[in-house]
């Protein structure tokens, strides 16, 4: 059985995985790379590599293109109800012609993964904002963080964000609320190699954060964080590091035997800032009535 897919301006020099992965689902590359060797999956009639990129009015041809039935059930696109779609259109703070900004709600991730169905970009794929085009995803932002977050309209605004944000001309502005007293200057510059593993490869990554202390006692602490560069979890492990871990952090605890009785992480997106064209772009997220409770907890001013 063959399936033809004409490629829309939308997906135009998208490469042919990431195209594949936009029409099936989250498919492992072993899978693509195998049936592209196979001559199962061509562009306009020729066998190709998986970096090739498909151009407006390409035709992709499938030729029976084995997708394990228990797979896809798993792995296939999120499909969202109205009431999650409307949901989400209500935390929208700006809406243009190349992109929205949302508020993220805490608990929700960004793309669709291994261990999470429910995500923005399914979402608002299925949103009227998106009638005319797709949602692109422009940045990181954990699951359990909440706060501002871009969403690209098209893909030519999508590769011009993804570039601001890759050469640091996009400034992100975080709250969190820590453990305990922080034990250093009231403003400053954190400055860690940062561990992961990649493919059972270890790497060891440069980080550095300006942060400023807003208000502590001997119980939390609320800090304001600008990271410079832009790794993994890198506040996250930051604060971890210096002894002082985000409260609601399961995963980075600095806390001894500490009960997990307040399930939101307590790291908000606060401000997002950047310019185009000579025009600047300022948009801030409200942190969560939780967040708020939290300082009240704690006793810390905002």
């Amino acid at each position: 059985m063959k399936k033809l897919i004409h490629v829309e301006k939308t997906y135009n020099m998208m490469r042919i995985d990431r195209f594949l992965r936009n029409h099936f689902g989250q498919l492992p590359q072993s899978l693509i790379e195998k049936n592209l060797r196979n001559g199962k999956i061509k562009i306009n009639k020729k066998k190709i590599k998986s970096s090739t990129k498909v151009k407006i009015n390409d035709v992709v041809e499938i030729f029976n293109f084995e997708i394990k039935q228990d797979f896809y059930k798993d792995k296939k696109k999120f499909i969202p109800s109205n009431e999650v779609i409307k949901e989400n259109e209500n935390l929208i703070i700006e809406d243009n012609n190349d992109f929205v900004v949302i508020n993220k709600k805490s608990g929700i991730s960004v793309q669709g993964g291994t261990k999470s169905r429910k995500n923005l970009i399914d979402i608002f794929s299925k949103s009227e904002i998106f009638k005319e085009s797709k949602p692109f995803s422009v940045h990181r932002l954990d699951k359990e963080t909440s706060g501002v977050f871009i969403i690209a309209k098209n893909r030519e605004t999508a590769q011009l964000l993804t570039s601001l944000f890759r050469i640091r001309k996009i400034y992100k502005t975080y709250l969190a609320i820590c453990n305990g007293e922080i034990n250093i200057k009231e403003k400053g510059f954190i400055k860690d190699d940062l561990q992961r593993f990649e493919n059972k490869r270890k790497l060891i990554e440069k980080a550095e954060t300006k942060y400023e202390v807003l208000d502590k006692n001997n119980n939390a602490t609320f800090i304001k964080l600008n990271p410079i560069t832009g790794r993994k979890h890198q506040l996250r492990k930051q604060l971890f590091n210096i002894g002082n871990s985000i409260i609601g952090d399961k995963k980075y605890n600095s806390i001894t035997n500490y009960k997990f009785s307040n399930k939101n992480l307590m790291l908000h997106s606060y401000e997002i800032k950047f310019i185009i064209n000579n025009k600047k772009y300022t948009f801030r997220a409200t942190p969560p009535d939780y967040f708020r409770k939290m300082l009240e907890t704690k006793r810390l001013n905002f």
